[in-house]
């Protein structure tokens, strides 16, 4: 018999996501059901996924083992969000006035906005200061379903600040419940006083961020913003191929605010995912889908921005490409930490369809990551991370505004009980 610790039962049905990842053409959209199933769990993960009656053959519960009843609502993986820039100090809301106004998110950045607005708060916060706001953040994506999140630096912009937001994305995971991975993005931008000496800046980063981040072991991964003004692909390039070198994964902001071959790039260097992709082209679609390096869209970001265009999703999928969804919260035009509304801009303004969408924010996600072997579906030896939602209807993550998520179990624990963060 199987030791179970914590038991999960009386379900609407259980979406496993189960089987070889990630999920591209049809595959994106089997969400694997199991109707009224059940789930077992022990010392945080899975052992037992499937009927009550099964359960009763092969499941033991140990004394003092949690049992959830789930009231008959669905049951879904936990929420993997592979795109966030949480560790910041300031807000930007009159560039959001701005932008609401009509003024483009280029013309803010050109005037000396956007990015670098955040550094000079950043730079003045302590580690304390930072980690606070990173797990007030990480409370706001718990409550919506995120069982892990990626996080980046990136509003330092010097080496000081940037290890400092990288220790404080260290703290604030050392006592939360999400996991939490945490990336590089000393290329967000070249900062202001730097701006006469670009080469410099990057050497900085190659030559002195970079083997401090990695020898004091601060980052799983390396990320650039390859953007016209920012980092061109040449240069993007070099910093990855650094990255790499010093034992990082890769990722890549991406053909966001035009094409540059960001997604090409991404996929010659065998990142884990190239991101945003709201401009690129049919050859990068095909470059993402022949490496495998996953497609993260950030609809809600697109949104935020006012670009007047989405990633097209509906072409990545046609093309093969492993298509994720991420929330990129931060401060300036990541205003929502919920999974569930990137879901619903993804299925209204991108063509994915809403069990698409929920393997874009699970197993793909995972995979954006490479935690697909840990965590994005509900399969014995997994974590025991799940969502359950306020009733039976999968159709109600799409209501925007109204508590879709009932309960939150992480590792076999609950975490959000009833729509609040669980005590302890």
């Amino acid at each position: 018999m199987l030791k179970a610790d914590f038991l999960l039962r009386n379900t609407g049905g259980l979406a496993s996501l189960a089987g070889p990842a990630p999920r591209t053409g049809p595959r994106l959209a089997d969400p694997g059901w199991i109707e009224d199933g059940v789930l077992a769990a022990h010392r945080g993960r899975i052992v037992f996924i499937g009927s009550e009656t099964d359960l009763r053959r092969s499941v033991s519960a140990v004394p003092g083992a949690v049992e959830l009843d789930a009231r008959g609502a669905l049951v879904v993986p936990g929420f993997v969000d592979p795109h966030t820039h949480l560790v910041f100090a300031g807000e930007r809301e009159d560039e959001i006035r701005r932008r609401l106004a009509g003024t483009s998110y280029r013309d803010i950045a050109a005037q000396g906005g956007g990015i670098v607005r955040s550094i000079a708060a950043t730079r003045a916060a302590s580690v304390d200061e930072l980690a606070a706001g990173v797990t007030s953040r990480l409370d706001q994506m718990l409550l919506c379903g995120t069982t892990t999140a990626e996080i980046k630096s990136g509003y330092g912009l010097e080496t000081a600040t940037e290890l400092r937001s990288l220790e404080a994305i260290q703290v604030a995971a050392g006592h939360h419940p999400v996991t939490v991975v945490p990336t590089f993005l000393g290329a967000h931008e070249v900062p202001p006083e730097r701006r006469q000496d670009r080469e410099g800046y990057i050497r900085t980063v190659i030559e002195e961020m970079l083997p401090e981040v990695a020898r004091r072991k601060l980052a799983t991964f390396c990320d650039v913003f390859c953007e016209q003004g920012v980092f061109s692909v040449a240069e993007s390039r070099r910093i990855l191929e650094a990255g790499r070198d010093a034992g990082l994964g890769l990722r890549l902001h991406a053909d966001e605010l035009q094409w540059t071959g960001g997604a090409e790039l991404a996929a010659e260097l065998g990142a884990c995912s190239a991101d945003h992709l709201v401009h690129v082209s049919p050859e990068g679609m095909q470059a993402l889908a022949r490496s495998g390096c996953v497609a993260t869209l950030l609809p809600s970001a697109s949104f935020y921005l006012r670009l007047g265009r989405l990633a097209p999703a509906r072409e990545l999928v046609q093309a093969g490409a492993a298509v994720a969804l991420a929330s990129d919260v931060n401060p300036g035009a990541g205003l929502s930490p919920s999974l569930p509304f990137a879901m619903t801009v993804a299925c209204f303004g991108m063509g994915l369809s809403l069990e698409e969408a929920l393997a874009a924010v699970t197993i793909n996600a995972a995979r954006a990551l490479a935690l697909d072997g840990e965590i994005g579906s509900l399969e014995p030896g997994k974590r025991a991370d799940c969502v359950v939602l306020s009733s039976a209807r999968l159709l109600d993550l799409l209501r925007v505004g109204v508590a879709a998520v009932q309960t939150v179990v992480k590792a076999g624990r609950v975490v959000v009980a009833d729509g609040r963060l669980a005590p302890g």
